[in-house]
C-alpha cells in the first residue's frame, strides 16, 4: 500500500492565455448548450471596456445574457446570495466572470449556492460542496488574485467581519481566458498590490506541507518572474512584455497554491481583510515577511530555493544569514514597487489583535503552514507588523 500523505493531487481549468483571448468567451461559452449566461463583474470592469467586450463575443455567437454587477472590493455573502438569486430570476445555466478577485470569488459563490441550496457560509472549509456548480468560464482583469485557477472562493462574512475561504475542486473554472490586454487599464499600486499577491501565493505554496513536485516548479518559475520583472512594469506600466510576464506569473503562482494551498500570511490576511475591509494585496504585502521570519527555522530546506529564486546569492551563507537576506529581499521589492504601509497606518490598533488573531487560527490556509501557530504566535507576528 503507497503512503497516502505521500500523494498529491494538481486541478487545473483548460486554460488560453494571450493577448485577445477574452473575445473568445462566446465560442467557448457555445459548447456548454447555453440557455442563458450570468455575467458577474463590477462597475470598475464595465467603465474600462472589459465587460463590453465579452458581451460582444457573446452576442456574435448568438447568446443571451444578464450582467450582475452588485459585487464589492471583498465581496460580500449578501452579494453572493443576491446574485443567485438574479441567477435563478434569469433561468440562467452558466456563469460568467470578468474582473479581478472580486467578481471572480463572488461568481465561484453564487456557481455554490444555486445548485446546492444553502447560504454561501456554510460551505466554509475543505471539501463541503456535495452538488457540482454551473459551468464557469472567467476572464480576469488582474494579475495577482488567480481565482481563475484557483479551487479557492475567499468571501467576506459582514456580521463576523471576516473572510471565510471555501476550497474545493467543484470551484476550478472549466475555462480561464487569461487575456494579458485586460490589466492595461490597472493603476500602478493596483499592479504592485496584486504582483505581490501573487509573490505570496507561490512562496506559500511552495513551503507548505501541501507542496510537491506538481506545484514546486510553478511556484519557482512565478517567484522569479514577479521578482525579475514587476519593479520594471511599475516604472513602465504599459509595457505589454512586462505585463506578459506578471500575468504569467499569475497563472504559475495560481496553480501552484490552487493545489498545495497556503499559508499562514493568507490566514491573517483573511482576518485582517474581513475585519477592517482592507484589499487583499496589501495584506498580504504587510505581513510577508514577518511571516516568513515566523517561520524559516521550521522550513529551511524549502525556503532556501524560494531565497535562490528572488536573486539571493547563496555561496556562503548561514541559514540565519540567507534568512536575513530574503527578508531584506522582499522589503527592497517593495519598498520598488510602492508598497510602503504597515499595520497601524491602515488603521490597525493593538486593540484589534486579540480578535484578528482569534479568527486567523480558524482559517483552512493555516492547516498547510511550516510551523504550527497557536492564537498567541499569530498576536505575536500581528504585533510585528504593526
Amino acid at each position: 500500500m503507497p503512503n497516502l500523505l505521500n500523494l498529491r493531487k494538481f486541478v487545473a481549468p483548460e486554460i488560453i492565455f494571450g493577448a485577445g483571448a477574452r473575445m473568445l468567451v462566446g465560442k467557448y461559452a457555445q459548447q456548454f448548450s447555453v440557455e442563458k449566461a450570468l455575467l458577474v463583474t463590477d462597475p470598475g470592469v464595465i467603465a474600462a471596456g472589459w465587460l463590453e467586450d465579452v458581451q460582444q463575443s457573446l452576442q456574435q455567437n448568438g447568446i443571451a445574457y444578464h450582467v450582475f454587477a452588485d459585487v464589492s472590493a471583498n465581496p460580500r455573502s449578501t452579494e453572493v446570495m443576491l446574485g443567485a438569486e438574479v441567477y435563478h430570476q434569469h433561468s440562467c445555466n452558466i456563469i460568467i466572470a470578468i474582473g479581478g478577485g472580486s467578481p471572480m470569488d463572488c461568481a465561484k459563490g453564487i456557481g455554490i449556492v444555486v445548485t446546492n441550496n444553502l447560504d454561501i457560509l456554510k460551505f466554509e472549509g475543505v471539501d463541503k460542496i456535495q452538488l457540482p456548480v454551473p459551468p464557469l468560464i472567467f476572464i480576469p482583469t488582474t494579475a495577482g488574485s488567480s481565482a481563475d485557477v484557483s479551487q479557492f472562493c475567499i468571501i467576506a462574512n459582514q456580521q463576523e467581519r471576516v473572510k471565510i475561504a471555501i476550497i474545493s475542486k467543484s470551484i476550478v473554472p472549466d475555462v480561464s481566458l487569461i487575456d494579458t490586454e485586460t490589466t492595461l487599464t490597472m493603476d500602478p499600486y493596483l499592479t504592485a498590490c496584486t504582483g505581490i499577491d501573487a509573490l505570496v501565493h507561490a512562496i506559500e505554496a511552495f513551503v507548505s506541507t501541501g507542496s510537491g513536485v506538481l506545484t514546486d516548479m510553478y511556484a519557482l518559475e512565478a517567484i522569479k518572474l514577479i521578482r525579475q520583472h514587476l519593479p520594471g512594469l511599475i516604472k513602465d506600466p504599459t509595457n505589454v512584455a512586462l505585463k506578459e510576464n506578471i500575468m504569467l506569473a499569475s497563472m504559475k503562482s495560481g496553480l501552484a497554491f490552487s493545489n498545495a494551498i497556503l499559508g499562514a500570511v493568507h490566514a491573517m490576511a483573511h482576518s485582517l481583510g474581513g475585519y477592517l475591509d482592507l484589499a487583499h494585496g496589501e495584506c498580504n504585502a504587510m505581513l510577508l515577511e514577518h511571516v516568513i521570519n515566523y517561520n524559516f527555522d521550521s522550513a529551511v530546506d524549502r525556503y532556501k530555493p524560494v531565497a535562490e529564486a528572488m536573486g539571493i546569492e547563496m555561496k556562503g551563507l548561514t541559514s540565519n544569514a540567507i534568512k536575513h537576506q530574503l527578508i531584506a529581499s522582499i522589503e527592497t521589492l517593495k519598498k520598488e514597487v510602492g508598497i510602503m504601509n504597515q499595520l497601524r497606518q491602515k488603521g490597525v490598533h493593538a486593540s484589534d489583535i486579540p480578535i484578528l488573531s482569534k479568527k486567523a487560527v480558524q482559517d483552512a490556509c493555516l492547516i498547510t503552514n511550516p510551523r504550527k501557530a497557536t492564537a498567541e504566535d499569530i498576536k505575536i507576528i500581528f504585533e510585528e507588523a504593526m
